[in-house]
């Protein structure tokens, strides 16, 4: 096949999604060089990831989520680059181009959360929209890809023609590039840790109430929440502080070095989450030796298997008695962290960038 043109929407590349998006490019970059690849960012992400091969460039493209200029604006900057395949890492797509198109749905979570930091009627607008343009990009694409099974059924139930055209490649995780950095605060200190959004369905304020259970027995043990310091993390400080709650660190965000070395450093990694489409952290913290205590519900168990020690995310006291069970039983322990071991083996970026390339031949 002569060598084609293939653009990659990578405008959530410095967002909670990002890490898939950076890992697709830098595995592509890999072992595609035949293939020519413009990279869609925004203006702030212009130098974010740096092409080390010829045939891949990156192109400013700021427009917008869910906006006109996305819509009209994009579609004609999508018209004007001309290339013969457009991967958009994410649902929002202007609807007007007419090109071949991939799209990735990571999850459609924003169509089951019943509250977050929206008004309710923005919220139902929001979804409303969603709903609305899920349904034209499902149509629209050539293929859809997802990250874990789970996600393609939630995907058929929401829409059940599309069977043959959604392919799932598992995301992965591995050792980041940057180098563990000692994060002082910490040192010689017990803790347990979560990384991630604070948005209600991730649940963190049930992990601050367990974590407040295992005070009585644990009195210097300290929880680490690390991610960005937004409006919704901010009500979750002011109201763990009404409440007089201890020994929580809001820690913000943590470069790859600092969340390493939390991750080697911590007595239990913990994922409360009600919903996620693959749950990229309780991996990352494997691969660091962590042992992982996580929310039974959704894709979780068949991301995580049998390394994981599970609970019901609904129940408080459930999830405080699985932490405990894990800080007070080293064989337990022990035997967690080895199972996480293997279990990231099963993952691999290098599979999934070589499964999506198999996915723009399909296309192309």
């Amino acid at each position: 096949m002569s060598s084609k043109h293939i653009a990659i929407d990578a405008r959530v590349i410095s967002s909670g999604t990002g890490r898939y998006v950076e890992r697709l490019l830098t595995h592509l970059e890999k072992i595609d060089s035949k293939n020519t690849y413009s990279v869609l960012v925004r203006k702030k992400d212009e130098r974010y990831w740096k092409p080390r091969n010829k045939n891949f460039r990156v192109v400013v493209a700021d427009f917008p989520d869910y906006s006109f200029a996305e819509q009209l604006g994009f579609a004609k900057f999508l018209n004007d680059l001309n290339p013969d395949l457009v991967h958009f890492c994410m649902p929002q797509q202007p609807l007007l181009y007419r090109g071949r198109v991939v799209t990735t749905v990571h999850d459609l979570n924003l169509l089951r959360i019943t509250s977050n930091d929206m008004h309710p009627v923005v919220l139902r607008i929001k979804q409303l929209i969603f709903r609305w343009l899920l349904k034209k990009v499902v149509a629209r694409s050539a293929y859809i890809i997802t990250p874990t099974n789970y996600t393609r059924d939630d995907l058929l139930r929401f829409k059940s023609k599309p069977v043959d055209k959604v392919v799932v490649t598992y995301e992965a995780a591995e050792k980041f590039d940057e180098k563990p950095k000692i994060v002082r605060e910490y040192k010689d200190k017990d803790f347990i840790m979560y990384v991630g959004r604070a948005e209600p369905y991730k649940n963190n304020r049930a992990l601050i109430e367990a974590h407040q259970k295992l005070l009585a027995a644990y009195s210097d043990l300290r929880l680490v929440i690390v991610g960005k310091i937004d409006e919704q993390r901010q009500k979750d400080m002011e109201w763990a502080k009404k409440r007089g709650y201890k020994n929580i660190d809001f820690a913000g965000f943590k470069s790859d070095g600092e969340l390493a070395w939390l991750y080697q450093h911590c007595r239990a990694y913990v994922f409360p989450s009600f919903m996620e489409g693959f749950g990229l952290p309780p991996l990352e913290a494997m691969v660091y030796g962590a042992p992982v205590v996580s929310s039974l519900k959704t894709c979780l168990p068949e991301v995580l298997g049998d390394a994981a020690v599970y609970f019901d995310p609904s129940s408080v006291d459930e999830m405080a008695d699985k932490i405990m069970e894990v800080l007070s039983n080293e064989p337990l322990r022990k035997q967690m962290i080895a199972k996480g071991q293997k279990q990231v083996q099963m993952y691999s970026w290098e599979r999934m960038a070589e499964q999506t390339i198999e996915v723009y031949n399909k296309v192309l």
